[in-house]
């Protein structure tokens, strides 16, 4: 038996459905309502999976997320910093108009190429790319085998299906599209990342899929 990884981006937030930036601790909003529907969503659809570790994100979005089944499992947590959203520095609680006004240069590059520019004062994503690789590697030492659900961030883990895929970082942005509660599965297999699945939702119904999220 094979490790696979199971990558899932936290639940609906009011940032995520409206589009503004959020990373850090002291910008850590929880879950909307719908969110924690998600949540409770997945994990009726995926408890009877024989899981072997459940590892998350510090932020309270997804602890949230990973609340409902772990509860259902009795599996604890495991929290990794490695996981976290990318910090946006003085982006923080912006969106993206006022970000392109106010500082419209350092926005640009970002967009241009996000692996070697950062928000201003914020992180680039080949330093995200270092930390949450980090998590992998220990996650492959501790559990060679078996079924690890990862519960992360939009461009955390955008950044590390280029990682396994092989695709270069600064392309993270053009290249997955990851809405809230998106699912993604990659078989560690001997010959290298086998991907299962990217973005799934299909154990959403109809009215949650179609909420709007960034």
């Amino acid at each position: 038996m094979a490790l696979k990884l199971f990558f899932l981006r936290h639940a609906q937030t009011a940032y995520s459905a409206s589009g503004g930036y959020c990373g850090t601790p002291e910008n850590d909003p929880g879950l909307t309502p719908e969110g924690h529907e998600m949540a409770e969503k997945f994990a009726i659809a995926y408890a009877s999976l024989e899981w072997t570790a459940i590892y998350t994100s510090p932020l309270r979005r997804a602890i949230q997320t990973a609340t409902p089944l772990c509860e259902m499992t009795g599996l604890n947590m495991q929290l990794r910093d490695g996981l976290r959203e990318i910090a946006y520095g003085k982006w923080e609680g912006l969106h993206p108009r006022e970000v392109d006004r106010i500082y419209h240069d350092d926005y640009v590059r970002w967009l241009t190429d996000p692996a070697w520019n950062a928000p201003t004062g914020g992180e680039r994503g080949v330093d995200i790319a270092r930390r949450a690789s980090l998590v992998l590697d220990e996650i492959e030492r501790r559990h060679p085998t078996g079924s690890v659900l990862l519960v992360s961030h939009k461009a955390t883990i955008r950044i590390l299906l280029c990682v396994l895929m092989g695709i270069d970082v600064g392309r993270y942005r053009d290249r997955f599209s990851l809405p809230v509660a998106g699912l993604n599965v990659v078989e560690m297999s001997d010959r290298g990342p086998l991907f299962h699945s990217v973005a799934d939702r299909s154990y959403l119904d109809e009215r949650l899929r179609a909420l709007p999220s960034t």
